[in-house]
């Protein structure tokens, strides 16, 4: 018996097979699973127009056996089988597929094969040192024998076979001190290798396994007896490929558990179906809580990827954008163009289209929730809104227009959170802008004496309480054509037109005090000004230019921005306090009082909007000397 050449140019083209084309030795049993779940495919299809060749579905089934004395795993299978010449094409010669030839030549809804290239059989020999086949075609009576210890060469012989189908044994390769081949014949690992790859194969999987024999009275025994059953190990129908009404809450959150390893049910579940140029079934979980890892560098996001029941990627990244992150799930597409190790994509508009579904469906989950469940979507935003205002902020407002109606923020109105679409709804007719507060809480916000101005004025105010939400409504600029106004900057227009003619002229008249003033305090403010805003409160810093105090805070709080760019603060006190007339009394007469009560001035508007006090130990002296 002449041993025969695989058919290509070099023995480094099988080894660069073998060695160089997938990423994990455990993706052999994968690969052999999915072979013989095409086979049967091919005869079933086959059988639709021939039921002579068929098999009632329910006798349809890929066995596996594991060997650990002798080092053998065999993968079999009740499919079409491969004759002489099927041998010969697929498996003598690498890359062709014989999958693929059907397909081609067989054009029809019914067919869903998953092979294309013809190489996922050769991952067998990153395990095995030595692969038998036998294999029975539905085409002859004569049964034949492929045999192959790798790169050189190839036996095929007639042998005996009663029943049609194919029969794969490996023999598995010695353990070395790197490598545990070993750990392919336990049960546990074939349980688990199964249940990653291939649970959702149309057809049963089956092993048998060890399993405690039950006593027939009940009892339980210390030293329990087992014995061997043929056990299915996988799961078959997808939970996404069934219709969603018939699909129980229960069945969700145990899949949800299972596969996402999550305590917590979901809080929400999108299950759709997406037809178009390609087509897919979709399934996501929106997680009640934020993983511990989440605001961390170390999360990888991500959905599972299969193609016809088969995982392809445990997390492809591509398929969700990063303000939906959070989101869990699994997308299953028959129509994937896979590349040759099938754990990738080979071309990146399929998934740019299913990308684009995925990103439609949630957004439009979330709307719904926001109408239809609000305490739901307070308590998601809770967790995940954070990540929605960076991606605002990080895209310089790209991404503004699909989740500026998914923002919210809490609220003067009753102290909850709020969208910006029901701010102004709310909003009177002669209100022009969406006014905001910022600092560390919502008490500390509600004493600047600017936000209790403004409520004062009986307007809306929003309570920007995390980093990113200054940054965030910076890059919006507007909402429905309403500007964002901080109650903090300088020209805060809240004042009757009489009023500001009033303080104007205050202005004008003072002008020489204002001005010694700034003079005393230097760079430290752009302006001293009087106000007729602050009701009962004596002073207040506002701000110039883009940049505000909190926001100032922020970029000094980055590792390297010590120096970062400083808000442009104006020192503005109230013209209606006896502060005011106490300075005016004592310029010209005490300047040197009057400057004293200009640092006391700047040194608690600071405080009030949280800066530090440059010098405390002055501060102090000053307040005592005044004493």
């Amino acid at each position: 018996m002449r041993k025969k050449q695989f058919k290509t140019q070099s023995k480094k083209m099988l080894e660069m097979m073998i060695n160089s084309i997938y990423t994990h030795k455990e993706i052999f049993l994968r690969e052999l699973i999915s072979n013989a779940s095409d086979a049967i495919d091919k005869r079933h299809f086959r059988s639709l127009t021939d039921t002579a060749l068929g098999l009632d579905m329910s006798a349809y089934k890929i066995k596996l056996d594991a060997d650990k004395e002798n080092r053998i795993l065999t993968v079999s299978d009740n499919g079409c089988g491969m004759g002489e010449k099927e041998l010969e094409d697929n498996l003598g010669t690498i890359a062709r597929s014989g999958s693929l030839d059907f397909k081609s030549e067989n054009e029809s809804d019914e067919i869903d094969i998953i092979g294309q290239f013809g190489v996922g059989f050769y991952s067998a020999f990153m395990v095995a040192d030595k692969i038998t086949i036998v294999s029975k075609s539905l085409d002859s009576e004569q049964a034949y024998c492929w045999e192959s210890t790798g790169a050189d060469g190839y036996t095929v012989t007639p042998c005996e076979k009663d029943d049609i189908g194919t029969v794969i044994t490996l023999h598995m390769k010695e353990d070395t001190e790197n490598e545990n081949y070993s750990i392919f014949l336990e049960e546990s690992k074939i349980r688990e290798l199964v249940k990653k790859y291939s649970d959702y194969i149309r057809y049963p999987i089956t092993m048998m396994c060890e399993q405690p024999i039950q006593k027939e009275d009940g009892a339980e025994d210390a030293q329990p007896e087992f014995e061997l059953v043929e056990t299915t190990l996988n799961s078959m129908v997808p939970l996404w490929k069934r219709n969603a009404s018939e699909v129980s809450e229960e069945e969700y959150n145990r899949f949800y558990h299972e596969k996402f390893f999550d305590f917590e049910d979901p809080l929400a579940v999108i299950h759709t179906k997406f037809e178009g140029t390609t087509n897919c079934n979709i399934l996501l979980f929106i997680p009640k809580k934020a993983p511990f890892d989440y605001y961390t560098k170390d999360f990888e996001k991500g959905l599972q990827l299969y193609s016809s029941g088969v995982l392809i990627m445990d997390k492809c990244a591509d398929l969700l954008p990063d303000y939906f992150s959070f989101v869990k799930g699994v997308v299953d597409s028959a129509d994937l163009t896979l590349n040759i190790s099938r754990e990738t994509l080979q071309h990146d508009h399929q998934l740019k289209v299913i990308a684009k579904a995925v990103e439609k469906k949630i957004k439009a989950e979330l709307k719904k929730m926001i109408k239809n469940d609000r305490e739901k979507y307070d308590t998601f935003f809770e967790q995940f809104g954070r990540q929605m205002k960076y991606a605002i902020y990080a895209s310089y407002g790209m991404k503004k227009d699909a989740l500026m109606d998914l923002i919210e923020f809490k609220s003067s109105y009753e102290k909850k959170y709020t969208t910006l679409e029901e701010y102004v709804t709310r909003m009177p007719e002669s209100q022009t802008a969406i006014y905001y507060a910022g600092g560390k809480t919502i008490d500390k916000i509600d004493m600047l004496p600017q936000t209790q101005a403004v409520i004062s004025k009986g307007i809306e105010v929003l309570y920007f309480t995390e980093d990113v939400d200054e940054f965030t409504v910076t890059m919006l600029g507007n909402y429905n054509e309403k500007p964002f106004k901080n109650v903090s900057d300088n020209d805060l227009d809240i004042s009757r037109e009489e009023e500001k003619e009033e303080i104007k002229k205050e202005n004008d008249d003072q002008k020489s005090l204002l001005a010694f003033m700034k003079e005393k305090l230097g760079d430290k403010v752009e302006e001293v000004q009087f106000t007729n805003t602050l009701d009962s409160h004596p002073v207040c810093l506002s701000t110039e230019g883009g940049i505000s105090t909190e926001m100032q805070k922020v970029l000094e709080s980055q590792p390297g921005m010590e120096q970062a760019i400083k808000a442009k603060t104006v020192l503005e006190i109230n013209i209606n306090h006896p502060v005011a007339q106490k300075l005016k009394e004592l310029y010209g007469k005490d300047d040197e009082k009057v400057e004293k009560y200009a640092k006391i001035l700047y040194s608690q508007a600071c405080l009030i909007c949280g800066l530090p006090v440059e010098n405390p130990t002055e501060l102090s002296n000053l307040v005592c000397d005044l004493m």
